[in-house]
């Protein structure tokens, strides 16, 4: 129990800082970017520019804002209960350390939205017409395509089981 406490503790310090590194980005974004010009890092490549977002990732669902609010608590609650789940080997490690930074951003964002009715994004990559983007958004996609790369290729049916048992037993009852 002792080291679940520990662990439990780890996780809420790194979610803690990976949000307060996200939120820190975004000031430094209001303070030297809000009505500039975008500031050029790599020319015709990636700039820092000034965005206010009231939609989702990549500027989608626009003032929908009501719907993050309900959306968010209920995500964040389903990444704690898998988070709880986890067997503690070191094997399921990466679901875990994802699963912290998937919960740091979607927090880093909700804190925005819920603070200034917008997330601030600032991450422009120009070569390719990207939509702006923020740390946040960075630790959102970036965790869940490594979430869904490790569950299908890395673990195999048997792990998987062990942090879903219920799907064992819907196919072991199918079987009968």
């Amino acid at each position: 129990m002792k080291n679940r406490a520990k662990e439990y503790g780890i996780a809420f310090l790194s979610i803690c800082i990976l949000v307060a590194l996200d939120q820190w980005t975004k000031w430094l974004a209001v303070m030297n970017l809000k009505g500039k010009s975008p500031y050029v890092l790599i020319d015709g490549i990636l700039e820092f520019y000034y965005f206010e977002n009231k939609g989702a990732a990549f500027g989608t669902m626009q003032n929908k804002q009501i719907l993050f609010y309900i959306l968010t608590p209920i995500i964040l609650a389903c990444i704690v209960y898998f988070y709880s789940k986890l067997p503690r080997k070191k094997r399921f490690l990466p679901f875990r350390i994802l699963s912290v930074v998937l919960a740091a951003g979607a927090i880093g964002n909700f804190i925005d939205r819920i603070m200034n009715q917008y997330v601030i994004d600032f991450i422009y990559v120009v070569a390719i017409d990207f939509p702006i983007f923020n740390v946040a958004d960075c630790y959102v996609t970036i965790s869940a395509i490594a979430l869904i790369l490790l569950y299908l290729f890395y673990y195999k049916e048997e792990e998987i089981q062990e942090i879903f048992p219920a799907k064992k037993e819907r196919k072991e009852e199918k079987e009968v």
